[in-house]
C-alpha cells in the first residue's frame, strides 16, 4: 500500500468511529481512554502553557487540560475531518483544532512547550517525519510524550505480520507496530534526547523525549 492509501482507510475508519467516539459505545475505540491520566500525570510533571495534541481525534484530551488548567493555549490536530468536526464542538477560549497531517505538522518553529500524540503513532505510514516535525515545533527542553502499542519482539512481530494485515483488510488504517528499541532509536534518530520508554501494561509503549536546549 503507498502512504496515502493508508491515510486514506485511516479517514474512512475515524469518519465512522466519530460518529460513537465521545460515547459510552465506542467499542474497541474505548481502550483509548484509558491512556489519558498516563498523557497528563506525564505533562504535569514539568510546567507548561502551549501543548499540541497530534492525532486529537475528538478533542478529549484538550478538553480535559483546559477544564484543569484554563486560560492556556492547546491546539488538536488530525486527519479526519469529521473527528475535528466533533471536536469544535467543546471549543472555550484557548483551544482550537486543525484538520492536518501528523507528516506535515503546519505550525511555526518552537511553537510549543510539549506535543501529544496517544494511539495514533502507528498509523502514520512516515513515522520518522512526524517526529522530526514534532522536534522542530517543540521550543528547546519542550517534551514529545507519545504513548502507542508495543510488547516483546515476538508479539511485536505477529502484530505487523498478521494482525494488522488483518485489520486492514477491514478497513483499519493501522500501518506498524514498533519494539521499545525501535522507539528509543528512531526518537534519537529525529534529534531528540529520550528521558524515558517504558512498556506498560496492555500492550503499551510511553516514551518521552526532549528537544535538546
Amino acid at each position: 500500500m503507498t502512504p496515502e492509501q493508508y491515510k486514506q482507510l485511516s479517514i474512512k475508519e475515524f469518519s465512522e468511529a466519530a460518529k460513537t467516539y465521545d460515547t459510552n459505545h465506542a467499542g474497541l475505540y474505548e481502550m483509548c481512554k484509558d491512556d489519558y491520566p498516563q498523557m497528563l500525570a506525564e505533562l504535569e510533571k514539568e510546567p507548561f502553557f502551549d501543548v499540541l495534541d497530534v492525532g486529537c481525534g475528538t478533542g478529549a484530551v484538550i478538553a480535559l487540560l483546559n477544564d484543569k488548567y484554563p486560560g492556556r493555549h492547546y491546539v488538536g490536530l488530525d486527519l479526519t475531518p469529521e473527528m475535528i468536526e466533533v471536536a469544535r464542538t467543546k471549543v472555550a477560549p484557548g483551544m482550537e483544532f486543525v484538520v492536518g497531517d501528523a507528516e506535515d505538522l503546519p505550525f511555526g518553529d518552537a511553537s510549543f512547550d510539549a506535543v501529544l500524540c496517544s494511539n495514533s503513532f502507528h498509523h502514520y505510514p512516515n513515522q520518522a517525519a512526524f517526529l522530526a516535525g514534532a522536534l522542530r515545533v517543540l521550543r528547546p527542553g519542550g517534551r514529545l510524550i507519545l504513548r502507542d502499542y508495543t510488547s516483546n519482539d515476538l508479539v511485536v512481530w505477529l502484530m505487523n505480520h498478521f494482525e494488522l494485515p488483518l485489520a486492514r483488510a477491514f478497513g483499519h488504517g493501522d500501518v506498524r507496530v514498533l519494539r521499545q528499541r525501535d522507539f528509543v532509536g528512531a526518537a534519537r534518530a529525529a534529534g531528540f534526547e529520550v528521558v524515558s520508554m517504558e512498556a506498560q501494561k496492555d500492550f503499551r509503549a510511553h516514551l518521552v523525549a526532549r528537544r535538546p536546549r
